[in-house]
């Protein structure tokens, strides 16, 4: 495959003007007051994507119309926006110019989380199971990065695969010197004389591993369930409008059927999004083969329910707030809540910030969307 990518409408409430009644007696003229009207739910939302494997069903959802059908469905306008830095998009999704934004389960607590973001995960929609790898140059083995310079985007999920792929080597963090590479340009990066070792995903890890000298030495089979891929939506946004998150839902699950679908119509989908994220056919589906794709909601459900979910991010955010990636004011791995289904919270349930949320996949389940 090639690949050289580099993974408002408010409407103004209307004040009531206030009318002064005339009596037919002597008494004065009293004065009633009717409360302003409430604003009306925000119904245009942005949504951004980056390229990776299981996220591009979300680019041809909107190129092929499902997205407006959903939409119109449920009186919302969404627009699926491309964006070409993954930590970019995290950035701009804090800062509420998206409503939503494709991130993993890592990054979504380490950035709008952290930054006092109160997020939904509104579905898992995969997890990395191969898509996700440290690769050596002129290495054969994990225990030769020692020492080397590691390539990678820092403080994301990248970092944490190296952390959990160092372990199994008995190494720690401090054996190595990570090098902050935007996902952009890590391609680019390897041919680079001092680059000596480098972690990605999908696409970009599929270029990389064709180069010459490359060998992948560990990768995210060996950790699965750890690092979630989903859609992560502003929860004050799903609460003031339930229609976003039945929306959303539904554009997935449609996707989802095609994505999979042994059929002409599903290749022709692949196909689509294969052209996408700048790939064709047959590299699209060899990453497809290291993404577990929740494509059934019943399966998305169950691992939403599942107590590996917490036991996954409890993992997670332990790492997360050991590098330091809950800000400068956290003094405990507590500091920041994560709540589950059934009522399980991680962390301080007085400030939870990222919700794995199961209402809207429950919705798909029972063929209530």
């Amino acid at each position: 495959m090639t690949v050289l990518f580099t993974r408002k409408r408010f409407i103004a409430a209307m004040a009531a003007t206030c009318l002064a009644l005339a009596s037919c007696g002597p008494k004065p003229a009293e004065k009633t007051e009717t409360a302003p009207a409430a604003a009306p739910a925000k119904t245009s939302y942005k949504i951004g994507w980056t390229i990776y494997a299981g996220w591009m069903p979300w680019a041809y959802a909107q190129q092929s119309g499902i997205v407006k059908k959903w939409a119109d469905k449920y009186g919302v306008e969404i627009e699926l926006v491309q964006i070409n830095d993954y930590v970019e998009s995290l950035n701009q999704f804090s800062a509420g110019k998206l409503d939503g934004v494709t991130a993993t389960n890592m990054d979504a607590l380490t950035v709008p989380a952290a930054a006092g973001k109160d997020t939904t995960v509104l579905m898992i929609g995969d997890y990395s199971n191969g898509n996700d790898g440290v690769i050596l140059k002129n290495g054969a083995t994990l225990a030769q990065i020692k020492d080397r310079p590691v390539n990678l985007v820092e403080l994301s999920v990248s970092h944490y695969l190296l952390a959990r792929a160092l372990e199994t080597a008995g190494l720690k963090m401090a054996d190595v010197k990570t090098v902050n590479t935007s996902d952009a340009d890590i391609v680019a990066a390897y041919s680079a004389a001092d680059t000596k070792a480098l972690v990605t995903w999908n696409p970009q890890l599929s270029e990389v591993k064709k180069m010459p000298g490359a060998t992948e030495v560990f990768d995210s089979s060996k950790i699965p369930g750890e690092i979630l891929d989903g859609l992560m939506v502003s929860t004050d946004a799903l609460k003031a409008n339930p229609n976003l998150g039945k929306a959303l839902t539904g554009i997935w699950y449609e996707t989802m059927a095609l994505t999979v679908a042994q059929t002409p119509e599903g290749k022709a989908a692949r196909e689509a999004m294969a052209k996408l994220s700048g790939s064709d056919l047959a590299g699209f589906e060899s990453q497809l083969k290291t993404t577990y794709l929740y494509a059934d909601p019943k399966a998305a459900l169950a691992a939403t329910v599942s107590p590996d979910l917490v036991t996954a991010n409890d993992r997670v955010r332990k790492f997360s707030f050991s590098m330091g990636l809950f800000g400068q004011g956290a003094k405990s791995v507590d500091d920041i809540g994560i709540s589950f289904p059934n009522g399980k919270t991680l962390g301080d349930p007085a400030n939870v910030k990222l919700r794995f949320d199961p209402t809207y996949v429950q919705q798909a389940v029972d063929g209530k969307l």
